[in-house]
C-alpha cells in the first residue's frame, strides 16, 4: 500500500457507490433524464477500484445491461425514418415506452432523443459490465453524430439543441473511437473548431471567443488525443502547458481566481497526462488536498466544507477525484 492510498477510506468509498447504484438520494430526482450518466459515475469508480466484479453479481450485471440497451432509441424501420435524427440512448425511461432491451426498431415519439452524453456514458457502462456491444446499433448511432455535427465543426447534443460547446465534440469522438468508425464526423472541421477555442490564455474555452476553462481543456485536448490529430490541433504547446500548471493552488482550479475544486484534479490533471507532462504536478500537495474532500458517508465533495452527494457537480467530483488519485498512484509508484 502507498503513502497516497493510506489516505483513503476504501470501504467507505465502495459502500458509497454501491449505495448509489440502488437508490440515489431525494435530490437526485431533478437528474433523472441523466441517470445513465449516474449509473456510469458509480460504475467507473467501481471498475476503478478495482472492485467492481467483487461488488457486482452476475444477475445484476445482466439487468443492468438489459437495462441500457432498454434506453436505446433505434430507427423505425421505414423510409423516410423519422428517428434518424434521435438514434443513440436517452438518459432514462421517461418517455414511458415499454422495457424492450431487444428492439431493432421503435415508432417515433416527440421528444423521445437520444443524448450524446448518454450515448458516450452508455456505451462505456456496457463495456464495464463485460457487453460486446453487440445490440448498439452503430450504424444508426453514426448516422445521428453526422447531423449533429454543424458547419464550423461543433457538435449539438441533441438534434435542433442551440447548444454548441466542447463537451459534445469530446463525446462525439469517444463515441466514435468506441464503435471504431469515424464516418459520423467530419475530422477536418472538428480539428479547426478546436483551435477557435483556444483562448489568449492558451487554454481552450467551451466556444469561440471566451475563457478557459478546466473542463473544457480537457474535452478539447482529449478530442485532438482520440482523432491522432494532438501535433496539428494544440497551437502552442509550452503555453498551453503551462496554464494547466499555473491551475494548481493546492488541488487544481477550473480557471484563474477560483478556488481549488475535486473535479478539477481530474480535468486538469488528465490534459497533462495527455500531453506527457503529469510528472511536473505537486503530487504532495494534491494528495492532501485530496484527503481533505472526504465526507464522512463517502465519496468526495467538490472541497473540504462540501457535503458529498449534495447536487449533480458533485457526482462528477466522486469518480474524478478518484481518477486524480489513480493518476497520482501510478507516478508516486515510479518514483519510489
Amino acid at each position: 500500500m502507498t503513502e497516497a492510498s493510506q489516505d483513503f477510506d476504501r470501504a467507505k468509498l465502495v459502500k458509497y457507490f454501491k449505495s448509489n447504484l440502488t437508490m440515489l438520494p431525494t435530490h437526485y430526482t431533478q437528474t433523472e433524464t441523466n441517470r445513465m450518466t449516474l449509473a456510469f459515475f458509480c460504475l467507473g469508480s467501481l471498475s476503478l477500484l478495482g472492485e467492481l466484479e467483487s461488488n457486482v453479481t452476475e444477475q445484476n450485471r445482466l439487468d443492468w445491461i438489459d437495462w441500457i440497451y432498454a434506453q436505446q432509441v433505434v430507427p423505425t424501420g421505414k423510409t423516410p425514418d423519422a428517428n434518424e435524427t434521435a438514434c443513440g440512448f436517452r438518459g432514462s425511461s421517461w418517455s414511458g415506452r415499454p422495457f424492450d432491451p431487444h428492439a431493432t426498431t421503435c415508432e417515433f415519439q416527440h421528444y423521445d432523443t437520444s443524448h450524446v452524453a448518454n450515448t458516450y456514458t452508455a456505451l462505456l457502462s456496457l463495456l464495464l459490465l463485460g457487453d460486446d456491444l453487440s445490440r448498439v446499433n452503430r450504424k444508426a448511432i453514426t448516422k445521428a453524430l453526422s447531423l449533429l455535427q454543424q458547419e464550423d465543426g461543433s457538435i449539438a447534443p441533441t438534434f435542433g439543441s442551440l447548444e454548441r460547446d466542447v463537451r459534445f465534440i469530446y463525446c462525439a469522438c469517444a463515441i466514435s473511437y468506441i464503435l471504431n468508425d469515424w464516418s459520423g464526423i467530419n475530422i477536418e472541421n472538428t480539428v479547426e473548431h478546436i483551435k477557435q477555442l483556444q483562448s489568449y490564455e492558451h487554454g481552450i474555452a467551451q466556444c469561440p471567443q471566451q475563457e478557459a476553462h478546466g473542463g473544457s481543456t480537457f474535452c478539447g485536448i482529449a478530442a485532438l488525443s482520440l482523432m491522432d490529430k494532438l501535433d496539428e490541433g494544440v497551437l502552442n504547446k509550452e503555453e498551453f502547458i503551462k496554464w494547466c500548471l499555473l491551475r494548481q493552488i493546492s488541488g487544481f482550479q477550473g480557471r484563474p481566481n477560483k478556488l481549488a475544486d475535486v473535479c478539477y484534479g481530474f480535468w486538469i490533471g488528465a490534459s497533462l497526462e495527455i500531453m506527457g507532462h503529469f510528472d511536473l504536478v505537486n503530487h504532495e500537495e494534491m494528495r492532501a488536498f485530496l484527503t481533505k474532500c472526504q465526507p464522512k458517508m463517502g465519496g468526495f465533495g467538490k472541497d473540504p466544507e462540501s457535503y458529498s452527494g449534495k447536487s449533480f457537480q458533485l457526482s462528477f467530483a466522486l469518480i474524478y477525484g478518484r481518477c486524480c488519485l489513480i493518476l497520482d498512484e501510478r507516478t508516486w509508484n515510479s518514483r519510489n
